[in-house]
């Protein structure tokens, strides 16, 4: 199903709901799918392969569209992910939705928002965003919280600045040239880096994450991964991590025998986290 979500700036922010083909009469764990694309391309579509398997196994999967540049710039992208979890708790009788088992999933950049949306789910930059209601009408709905039970950071770009620095060594032009269209500056980068926050204690709480990460990365630094690892292992936060050699970059967005292992390994993890 495709619905209207939010509507930040004029602009219609799309959603597509993938639901178990299976009726519930209980509520159901809900994952928001966060899109990669380097903060400036491609939507919500991209992830149906894994969204519908995830659905399938019986989990409420929302992928929604979110403020991109070159027209937005950080923190738009964040705030739009905090605002999607908040109108699934505004909206969790209508979607038969479970608003105490709420995740997010991100892939590339969307892993990045995905993570930093849980780390200041009510931070003030991440707030204003209108939602819908169930009426259709769309209003900011800040009181209500934007917190999550855990994060899947597939390939995530846990350090912009990181990131940057490595494409441009790297001489991947366009990685590099995305990075500054989001990003104002090089400050914004760095208040924007997951290690970062992390290691200064300025996130209140860690949920449960799993990061994914492929061998054959070109565009994450597996050092970069390290760091996050890390520095959410240094504060005390609980961290599944999966390596898949030989893979490349957004290798689950393609059908094949690592992509379904990955799947199954997601559908796992989220089990853990919403057992009741």
């Amino acid at each position: 199903t495709d619905v209207v979500w939010g509507h930040p700036a004029d602009l219609d922010l799309k959603a597509t709901i993938y639901r178990p083909v299976a009726k519930s009469a209980a509520p159901l764990p809900v994952l928001v799918d966060v899109h990669g694309g380097a903060w400036g391309s491609l939507d919500r579509t991209g992830d149906a392969l894994y969204a519908s398997e995830l659905a399938r196994g019986g989990v409420l999967v929302v992928s929604i569209d979110f403020r991109q540049s070159p027209q937005f710039q950080h923190p738009a992208g964040s705030a739009d992910v905090t605002a999607a979890v908040r109108y699934v708790r505004l909206n969790a009788k209508a979607l038969g939705a479970d608003p105490d088992r709420i995740g997010l999933i991100g892939s590339s950049s969307g892993g990045h928002l995905a993570l930093l949306a849980a780390l200041r789910p009510d931070a003030p930059q991440h707030k204003g965003t209108p939602i819908a209601d169930a009426s259709g009408k769309f209003a900011a709905h800040d009181d209500i919280s934007a917190s999550v039970d855990y994060v899947v950071a597939m390939w995530p770009v846990s350090d912009p600045a990181a990131r940057y620095r490595y494409a441009k060594r790297a001489g991947i032009a366009r990685l590099a040239e995305l990075t500054e269209k989001y990003f104002p500056s090089d400050g914004a980068m760095w208040d924007a880096s997951i290690p970062r926050i992390v290691t200064s204690g300025e996130a209140k709480s860690l949920p449960p994450i799993l990061v994914v990460q492929p061998g054959d990365d070109s565009n994450i630094p597996q050092d970069m991964t390290f760091d996050l690892l890390h520095a959410w292992q240094a504060r005390g936060g609980r961290v599944d991590y999966l390596f898949y050699p030989g893979q490349p970059h957004a290798f689950g967005h393609r059908a094949s025998e690592a992509t379904t292992d990955l799947i199954a390994a997601i559908a796992g993890f989220i089990a853990r986290q919403t057992a009741r």
